[in-house]
């Protein structure tokens, strides 16, 4: 077990808090983005010639990039890599739809689990790469919001339908997460969330974790505002958002996805007003741009300006890039926040947790 000042006990990542409250993290980019610069086709989507695993799977497996740590793990290992090179402390796994329900797409919910697992094991070992003690790097465990939702309905002419239950996510999560765990994830990162109580399915898949296995590591929170009401999708406001998980107790607590910082701003601004925990913000590299060689209208140098403002004003303790954003942006982005100290938070005292 390692500890802390904050009164915080992690199996894994226990050095982050303190971490966090000395200088402003980075968080690493994209990762469907650069995928996509490799402009990879069904054949290598299946391993072909090379791994024949997958050759006579049904149906199309293209776009299941989270089926590339198992069919092109040197591609994943090299994005890992990129971004570590560009200054990242934190990358994430890539495990965005590594869920039994989002596979299912793909007529693979039976991989989930290997897929968390592997993916795990390539960004542990990127880390491990680059870590020095002046700075360690860490791992995190990226939990999607899966495509189905608890709290809204697929059917405008039934308000009341619902395409997935409460207990089927948490059960997907379950799986998700213990996959991430076998693999050697430092902490956790429920992200990109639009719906609240597909989030608190995977709080709850994790408190369980945690509990039946005596084990305990640093869990991230980030949503996605969608426009300009300031909501997120399942209708509430970022301080509703923040009120309904704070008692998890999250490391960082932020927003990610659907916009660029220019628009995010006002909504990281009030995080920062209301939250006692680290404040994470990874935005959109701008607007979609189809002209645009990442398919985002910002270069690094216009995002990490944007960015170093909200260092600037001490709003955030964790910086980073959502879609569009490349190695190049988040270099650009940990060079210009590199200057300004973190902003400053109060975490409530937690109990520690038995090894």
């Amino acid at each position: 077990m390692q500890s802390n000042g904050s009164n915080l006990v992690f199996t894994r990542g226990g050095e982050l808090p303190a971490l966090l409250n000395d200088r402003i993290l980075i968080l690493d980019g994209a990762m469907g983005t650069m995928i996509q610069q490799y402009k990879l086709s069904e054949a290598d989507y299946r391993g072909l010639p090379g791994n024949t695993r997958f050759a006579d799977h049904p149906g199309d497996l293209k776009g299941n990039n989270e089926l590339l740590v198992l069919t092109q793990p040197h591609i994943i290992q090299k994005i890992h890599e990129d971004y570590l090179d560009a200054g990242a402390d934190i990358i994430e796994t890539n495990t965005f739809g590594a869920t039994s329900v989002a596979q299912e797409d793909y007529k693979m919910p039976g991989l989930a689990r290997e897929m968390n697992e592997a993916a795990a094991r390539l960004a542990h070992d990127a880390c491990a790469k680059f870590s020095t003690s002046e700075k360690p790097r860490f791992v995190a465990g990226a939990i999607g919001p899966t495509p189905k939702t608890a709290s809204i309905s697929p059917d405008v002419n039934d308000p009341g339908a619902r395409n997935i239950s409460f207990d089927a996510l948490r059960d997907t999560y379950r799986e998700q997460i213990e996959g991430l765990y076998a693999g050697g994830v430092d902490l956790f990162l429920v992200e990109t969330i639009f719906d609240t109580l597909n989030a608190k399915a995977a709080m709850f898949a994790l408190d369980e974790f945690f509990e039946d296995t005596g084990v305990k590591l640093p869990v991230m929170v980030s949503g996605t505002v969608t426009d300009a009401s300031g909501r997120i999708l399942s209708g509430q406001t970022v301080e509703a958002f923040w009120n309904s998980l704070r008692h998890i107790k999250p490391l960082t607590f932020g927003l990610n996805c659907a916009l660029g910082a220019a628009l995010m701003r006002p909504y990281i601004a009030e995080l920062a007003r209301i939250c006692n925990t680290a404040v994470s913000c990874y935005p959109n590299a701008g607007l979609p741009n189809p002209m645009s060689d990442t398919g985002f209208d910002e270069t690094p140098e216009i995002t990490s300006a944007l960015v170093d403002g909200f260092a600037k004003d001490g709003l955030v303790n964790l910086v980073g890039g959502c879609c569009g954003t490349t190695p190049d942006h988040i270099r650009a982005i940990a060079n210009a926040v590199a200057k300004r100290r973190p902003r400053v938070f109060y975490r409530e005292p937690q109990a520690e947790v038995a090894e």
